[in-house]
């Protein structure tokens, strides 16, 4: 058997019709294959009379003709939502078969049954409108009309042939629209239409629904499947295809880079490592944001862009907090290299995250901060995906050479500190804060318990924030109870709060040491 037989044979280019929605032309690679019949599905208030209006003001920006065939709205709805989007449609054609004129006493009859004479009006009065206009694109709507006059499967499945049919013929490319108000999924529909996009909306407990939309079928092109989620606002539809990292690869110059505190890139091994992700963990107060404020601004410095999203804090805190410890970062997102955007974690859907993110990269970000995750991940407990989704993002990032800082809170402050959610495996180094007591004050740790990248070091460092910014010490020893969450310190060396005595004169204060568990140290250190 020659080898030629298992080799995938190249798909033939088609001509592809763009829907008016990039998202969308992006899932499909390119838009829908013309001359063909396409079936787009959904409940009430989906989305798909705006879809069909967006496909045929496409048509229209192209000079392709356009007709729109309603059996369930009126011209004048029909423009309200136009209106709405702030669309003119003048150049799109509609036609309504249910008029005051049907609908009068004078054309009702009792011969016949009602739908043996109004389905062949209706279809009668569609290739009329067809005939006269001569469109390229058609927007039907709706087939649960169809469905109704038609009373039958069989005669509604012969219809619905006749009118692929005829369109064909006309090499109109055309939408079916259907509000699924069948009591069972019409599986008829889909084995006639060449292709099915099914638009969903869902209802968590708090905040807006959530759309997503799914190509189910589409003959002779690939396309990328699953669930993308879309938002329909004020100017149409806007599609956010499910990110996959494997298409985004780039090449980029491996370096370390310095997060703008001395120390800091010491304890990491030498600062941030491009194409990689760092994960802030500790509990709230303790200074990761302004530590990543720290590392945006040194980039900043660089003359590099960053995309900072803020979830949790407002704007205004973090800016007069910056500026209070010589971190200011506003100058720079008035020249547009920061874009700091705060978001509603209520409102925003994973997939339009991850394309805000994808824009940032391609408009040359080199540092994205997530600030936090825990407001992100809790205000969308019903994605079972969510996970998946961080790791395409963060694989894409890393894939494009950016070094990305994910910052995550940890419930409680001193003792066993537990997070929403662990994401230490998708991190390739993880940065831990924690309070912990000494001298009769509740000082700040950081210290490296993760680097996949960097020979990082093992010792814990005190941390503060001060008036000049981050301020690192020594590498501190005689730490006890790290490992249980409540660590003290009992060890000689001088801590940065010692140099803030008032008096001049008074001696930094060192720590009693027991006497046993020094004699344990030194056997050990002969051992």
């Amino acid at each position: 058997m020659p080898s030629s037989f298992f080799s995938p044979r190249p798909i033939p280019e088609q001509e592809r019709a763009s829907t008016g929605i990039d998202g969308l032309d992006a899932v499909l690679g390119g838009g829908l294959p013309t001359h063909h019949l396409y079936l787009i599905e959904g409940n009430p208030g989906a989305g798909k009379t705006t879809m069909g209006l967006q496909f045929l003001r496409r048509g229209m920006e192209l000079g392709e003709k356009g007709l729109y065939i309603t059996l369930s709205e009126t011209t004048s709805e029909l423009l309200t939502v136009a209106q709405s989007h702030g669309w003119d449609l003048d150049g799109v054609e509609i036609f309504q078969l249910v008029t005051d004129e049907g609908l009068s006493l004078d054309s009702q009859q009792s011969v016949l049954h009602p739908s043996e004479v109004e389905l062949g009006e209706t279809t009668r009065g569609i290739m009329a409108a067809t005939e006269r206009v001569q469109p390229l694109r058609v927007v039907f709507d709706s087939l649960s009309e169809m469905r109704l006059l038609a009373q039958n499967p069989l005669r509604y499945r012969r219809q619905v042939l006749a009118l692929k049919s005829y369109f064909a013929t006309r090499q109109c490319t055309v939408l079916l629209l259907d509000d699924r108000s069948a009591s069972q999924e019409d599986l008829q529909l889909h084995s006639i239409a060449h292709g099915v996009i099914c638009l969903e909306q869902s209802v968590d407990q708090y905040g807006p629904e959530r759309r997503r939309l799914r190509v189910i079928k589409m003959r002779g092109i690939p396309f990328r499947g699953g669930e993308h989620d879309f938002n329909l606002n004020t100017g149409g539809i806007a599609v956010f295809p499910r990110l996959v990292a494997a298409e985004h690869r780039g090449h980029f110059q491996p370096e370390t880079v310095s997060s703008g505190t001395p120390g800091l890139d010491r304890l990491l091994g030498g600062g941030l490592v491009r194409g990689s992700n760092l994960l802030f963990s500790g509990p709230s107060g303790v200074g990761k944001t302004t530590t990543a404020i720290a590392c945006v601004r040194a980039a900043l410095m660089r003359g590099e862009r960053v995309a900072y999203y803020l979830f949790d804090e407002g704007l205004n805190t973090l800016l007069v907090r910056s500026r209070a410890l010589a971190l200011d970062v506003e100058p720079f997102i008035e020249d547009g290299r920061l874009d700091l955007r705060t978001l509603d974690p209520a409102e925003v859907s994973p997939g339009e995250f991850a394309n805000m993110v994808r824009t940032a990269v391609e408009h040359e970000a080199r540092i994205v901060v997530i600030d936090s995750l825990n407001a992100y991940l809790q205000a969308m407990p019903g994605d079972k995906h969510l996970m998946l989704q961080m790791h395409e993002l963060l694989t894409f990032l890393n894939q494009r050479g950016v070094v990305t800082l994910l910052i995550l809170s940890q419930h409680g402050v001193l003792g066993d500190l537990r997070g929403d959610v662990d994401l230490s495996y998708l991190s390739d180094g993880i940065l831990m804060f924690r309070f912990f007591e000494a001298r009769g004050s509740l000082l700040k740790a950081v210290s490296v318990v993760k680097s996949r990248t960097s020979a990082h070091e093992l010792t814990i460092r005190e941390f503060r924030l001060g008036a000049s910014g981050i301020e690192v010490g020594e590498a501190l020893t005689d730490f006890e109870g790290v490992m249980t969450g409540v660590p003290s310190y009992r060890g000689k060396l001088a801590l940065l709060s010692d140099g803030d005595l008032d008096d001049p004169g008074v001696e930094p204060r060192v720590a009693e040491v027991d006497p046993a568990l020094e004699r344990a140290r030194g056997r050990k250190g002969q051992g």
